[in-house]
């Protein structure tokens, strides 16, 4: 068989690409409504309802162009370009947090006019390393020295580097998916346990000591949002604010919604309703149903890109696409969890609705990825399907 990426192509899984198409598309619809009736009436926004919406639909159209291109690279180059993607995110992750500045957070970094979060990047950065990495060791991964161990070294360097920003829900989404492509790559379970463990244990200790000995730590910010988590009625106009808002989204939307549009909480009651929170809108416009129609698509878009990456028949195409998975499918349920009081409120978006531009671009570089990844599957599935029908045709003739 042919090296992937050799020869003639395959056609891109038409499915996955119509469905990434079309969760862009039903983002930019829910930006403009949680959005607009803010800004039409807001002199810092030109008073222009489309504010935000043309900004997405910018770093849409961008997104878009990147994900066809890459489409278009055979996705084994990625084996060699990791490094200095993967080296250059470690830059900008180590100057963002001098630097960093958009609204005040430290997260951000400001290039040719528009805010760039590096951190977004370093997700499909640490996503190629690893799947390099464990294809290129194979058995030796298993071993702890020189297989998993360095690996998390480089993992725990750069997930230190995004707590200096501070970004707690990146890092946490960041170091979930590391794991699960540690696991498909076969690590031993036992050394990765004992190991998350260990660090999980160390990492917990730090951060309890460290908010109990300054309290005013960030102005007692996160430790003010964990609490209102638990009981967001003991701040109801304060840190619990924002999630009991979202709640009564929620509630308001009742079984068949307000109807797109007609979201009253986005009305200057529910902060961030376009972004973060966006997820809260959907819930009170489209109601029970629409909701859940919304997260069934989800679903079986997610479903749709773990088949693709299943049926890669090489060992880096497989790994990149669980790791582009996980971190869609990790970071949506953070954020749904988040939004409907499940779990602390983290500040992640929900992949390919919220409005972010970082975000959007990053993931649908992703998708780029993995749609060439299917195009290997398809390319060697016609083949063997033209090769069984030669098989059979000289089987006939010899008949």
């Amino acid at each position: 068989m042919k090296n992937p990426g050799s020869g003639q192509r395959g056609t891109p899984d038409f499915l996955l690409l119509i469905m990434t198409l079309l969760l862009v598309g039903f983002g930019l619809v829910m930006v403009f409504s949680a959005s607009s009736s803010m800004t039409v009436v807001s002199k810092d926004f030109g008073y222009d309802a489309l504010y935000f919406t043309k900004k997405q639909v910018m770093w849409a159209g961008l997104g878009t162009v990147a994900m066809l291109v890459l489409m278009n690279i055979p996705y084994e180059r990625y084996k060699k370009l990791f490094l200095p993607f993967l080296v250059f995110t470690i830059v900008l992750l180590f100057i963002v947090p001098f630097v960093g500045d958009v609204n005040g957070a430290s997260s951000w970094l400001k290039i040719a006019g528009f805010g760039i979060q590096p951190t977004e990047f370093a997700k499909l950065a640490v996503i190629l390393y690893l799947a390099a990495i464990i294809t290129k060791k194979q058995e030796k991964f298993r071993e702890f020295k020189r297989g998993l161990l360095p690996v998390m070294i480089v993992i725990g360097f750069i997930a230190g580097l995004i707590m200096l920003q501070p970004d707690l829900g990146s890092c946490v989404i960041l170091l979930l998916c590391a794991s699960a492509i540690i696991v498909a790559g076969g690590a031993n379970l036992k050394h990765l346990l004992l190991s998350a463990g260990i660090i999980a244990g160390i990492g917990a200790l730090g951060l309890s000591v460290y908010l109990l000995a300054n309290p005013d730590f960030d102005g007692g910010y996160r430790l003010a949002r964990f609490t209102a988590f638990l009981d967001p009625f003991s701040d109801p106009q304060g840190y619990g604010l924002q999630l009991l808002r979202s709640l009564e989204a929620f509630g308001h939307g009742g079984f068949t919604g307000t109807g797109l549009g007609n979201s009253v909480q986005k009305l200057f009651y529910l902060p961030y309703a376009y972004n973060d929170f966006i997820f809260a809108v959907i819930g009170e416009e489209l109601g029970f149903v629409g909701t859940t129609l919304f997260l069934l698509f989800y679903v079986l878009f997610l479903w749709r890109g773990l088949i693709v990456s299943i049926r890669c028949p090489d060992r880096f195409g497989t790994l990149v696409g669980i790791g582009l998975i996980s971190l869609i499918a990790i970071q949506a349920l953070i954020n749904m969890g988040g939004v409907s009081g499940a779990i602390p409120i983290t500040g992640v978006t929900l992949p390919f609705i919220s409005y972010g531009g970082s975000s959007m671009l990053s993931l649908m570089m992703g998708m780029g990825v993995l749609l060439s990844i299917s195009r290997e599957y398809n390319r060697v599935g016609k083949t063997s399907q033209s090769n069984a029908r030669t098989s059979q045709r000289r089987t006939a003739n010899a008949s």
